[in-house]
């Protein structure tokens, strides 16, 4: 068994796609038998990706700072739930306990998680495949921004193989495979 380290949002977003996405996601985990490691919250998009791996009897570890924990959006029903101290230690616990990284649409703090796994990527402190899910163009303008950082000088072309994109839900899927 293989675990899938998902970063999505606390909260479900405007499209109703965004919740499909997550559902989906975490059904399919839980039935090919692999892993979900994901942020531990049992609300918006992460309460629904967990609880879809769940329903499917997947195992499902969540990371969660004890600060959100005793806000009550801790998802309490997990295969595992480790508390840490910080957002830092959280990432560092996702990264160690995961074989690849997926990345659904989400706020600030999905956007620090892919930050940090694909710097940590180029920086050569591991070699796990970081995909990004840009349906219905989610992620174009941020894609568009990174490549400005390309033309401008501050990110080497060859940095940017280290972040795989899907362009809809299937493609997501069959990236998915191969890299299990």
């Amino acid at each position: 068994m293989k675990r899938i380290c998902v970063f999505c949002g606390s909260r479900v977003g405007v499209k109703p796609v965004y919740s499909e996405w997550a559902l989906s996601l975490g059904s399919w985990i839980g039935q090919n038998h692999q892993g979900l490691v994901y942020g531990g919250g049992s609300i918006g998009l992460m309460g629904i990706l967990a609880d879809s791996c769940l329903a499917e009897e997947g195992e499902v570890i969540g990371v969660i700072p004890k600060s959100l924990n005793r806000t009550e959006i801790g998802h309490q029903n997990l295969s595992r739930l480790i508390e840490v101290d910080s957002m830092s230690e959280r990432k560092s616990i996702m990264l160690r306990y995961s074989d690849l990284f997926v990345v659904l649409p989400g706020g600030f703090g999905t956007l620090d998680e892919l930050f940090e796994v694909v710097t940590l990527a180029q920086l050569k402190e591991h070699s796990k495949p970081v995909i990004l899910l840009n349906g219905e163009g989610f992620f174009a303008p941020l894609l568009a921004q990174i490549n400005l950082l390309v033309i401008q000088g501050f990110v080497k072309e060859e940095a940017l193989s280290l972040l795989h994109i899907a362009k809809d839900f299937p493609g997501l899927l069959e990236q998915i495979k191969r890299y299990l």
